[in-house]
């Protein structure tokens, strides 16, 4: 029996030669597919993991699964091979747009707790605080309290924000949390290093697009430099100000930039991923959880354009 939301038999033909393989140092895996698929039916539908449908497995499986695959980066990596099979068939379209967008998180994302000061065996603090037990040994470091998990406080509660790049058919092709109250421009380069398309013969991986496009939120000097020191065509509109002193400037305040009004490729990526629940709503306590849901969605979406 299978959900309406499963992998397809393509799908899943696509996405088994790129999924880990056991180690045969410890007990056998439950069947990847059958583990996926409850991934696909929470990040979906928003459900809490206890009540996943007993056609997935035992609840706890699927969410360790998604929650170690999330921290050791193999969602992240599965994202990147998706990309680079598109681009070797000359399916992406490197004009790209940078945005953000708010995410409201739940209360249920909120309280994580610190990791605790581990102890000697006198009652003093380990002098070795890397060493990890094995259920925490792919946790990545930082968390605890509202800054560290990517939660921000607004007038309407905890609030974290996407910072995202996608290409011109309306995909994701980086993702970056932050607090829901940090700048969109603050985060510009940041998404930009992200961009990583392997090729899947010799080569570099591809990190530079044609163009990129931009609201107003991006412009400032900072961004424009870090553009014109890559090569990179941009379409970012000035602010009124902005324009307003480079006319006062005269000749020293330069020729206005270039704009185009059809930037609305990045606003439909968004929508794209907020028809997940799981993502349109924050219930993650952890950071590392979260962008793991975003970017199983975003993984799924490549798969299915």
């Amino acid at each position: 029996m299978t959900g309406r939301g499963d992998l397809t038999e393509a799908e899943w033909r696509r996405l088994e030669p790129l999924l880990p393989t056991g180690n045969n140092r410890c007990g056998r895996w439950r069947d990847h597919r059958q583990v996926v698929n409850g991934i696909l039916h929470r990040v979906r539908t928003g459900v809490q993991w206890r009540d996943l449908p007993e056609r997935y497995g035992p609840w706890k499986t699927v969410y360790e699964r998604h929650r170690r695959w999330s921290a050791d980066g193999t969602w992240e990596r599965l994202l990147q091979q998706v990309q680079a099979q598109v681009d070797a068939a000359g399916g992406i379209d490197w004009d790209v747009s940078v945005d953000s967008t708010s995410i409201r998180a739940h209360q249920h994302a909120a309280g994580a707790r610190k990791a605790p000061a581990r102890r000697g065996k006198r009652g003093g603090r380990d002098s070795t605080p890397e060493r990890k037990t094995v259920g925490e040994a792919v946790r990545p470091p930082g968390g605890g309290g509202a800054g560290g998990e990517a939660l921000g406080r607004s007038r309407g509660g905890f609030t974290t924000k996407i910072h995202l790049s996608a290409d011109g058919c309306c995909r994701v092709l980086s993702l970056l949390l932050t607090a829901g109250q940090r700048a969109d421009c603050t985060q510009f380069e940041p998404v930009m290093e992200r961009i990583r398309v392997p090729r899947l013969g010799p080569g570099r991986p591809r990190t530079t697009p044609d163009s990129v496009s931009a609201d107003k939120a991006y412009s400032n000097r900072r961004t424009r430099r870090y553009l014109r020191r890559r090569g990179i065509r941009h379409v970012i509109p000035e602010k009124s100000d902005q324009a307003v002193n480079r006319v006062r400037r005269g000749r020293a305040g330069g020729r206005p930039p270039g704009f185009d009004k059809e930037r609305n490729t990045v606003e439909r990526a968004i929508n794209k991923l907020k028809n997940y629940r799981a993502v349109s709503t924050r219930y993650d306590k952890r950071a590392y959880v979260y962008l793991g849901t975003v970017t199983v969605a975003a993984t799924i979406i490549w798969l299915r354009t």
